[in-house]
């Protein structure tokens, strides 16, 4: 129990589930937002596809250490490089939670399914990611089945709003 709850090292105040429930929320939101700039011209062929993964690989990890870099800098204290190394570390629940959009775009540049439309259900599975982890983090929490499951809803609602205004600003 101590183990999920402590502290990270290198990030006074911020305990794993919450890291977790920030880093997967962002991870899927950013897929998203960014699964919808890469299709939007309807480059949608296999390569298209291996591209469009390669580039929201590189999205991942350029994210996790940009977002590690900026909580290392932001904690002012004594810079030492195992702090900065933990703090981009800690950074994992980000790419985690956008390997299956990166899984899905390359599929379809293997071949696996058809490369056209994979859009939709990356984005299916990013707001089912969201809304899976509202509902783990308020039971989490303490709270009961009827209302994890209307946070979850609603998170999932959230994050379906953030990725259709991103898909209408562009």
């Amino acid at each position: 129990m101590a183990d999920s709850t402590a502290a990270v090292p290198g990030r006074s105040g911020h305990d794993t589930p919450s890291l977790m429930l920030f880093g997967g929320v962002y991870g899927a939101v950013v897929a998203s937002a960014m699964v919808a700039a890469l299709t939007e011209y309807g480059h949608n062929s296999a390569a298209d596809r291996r591209y469009d993964a390669a580039w929201l690989l590189v999205t991942a990890f350029a994210s996790a250490l940009a977002h590690g870099y900026s909580h290392y800098i932001a904690e002012r204290g004594p810079h030492l490089r195992r702090q900065a190394l933990r703090a981009l570390v800690g950074e994992w629940p980000l790419v985690v939670a956008m390997l299956p959009s990166v899984l899905i775009l390359a599929g379809a540049g293997w071949g696996w399914w058809p490369a056209g439309s994979v859009e939709y259900p990356a984005f299916v599975l990013n707001i089912a990611l969201i809304f899976a982890l509202g509902l783990v983090s308020a039971r989490r929490a303490g709270r009961r089945w009827a209302f994890a499951l209307v946070t979850g809803v609603v998170d999932a609602m959230l994050g379906l709003l953030v990725v259709v205004a991103n898909a209408v600003i562009k």
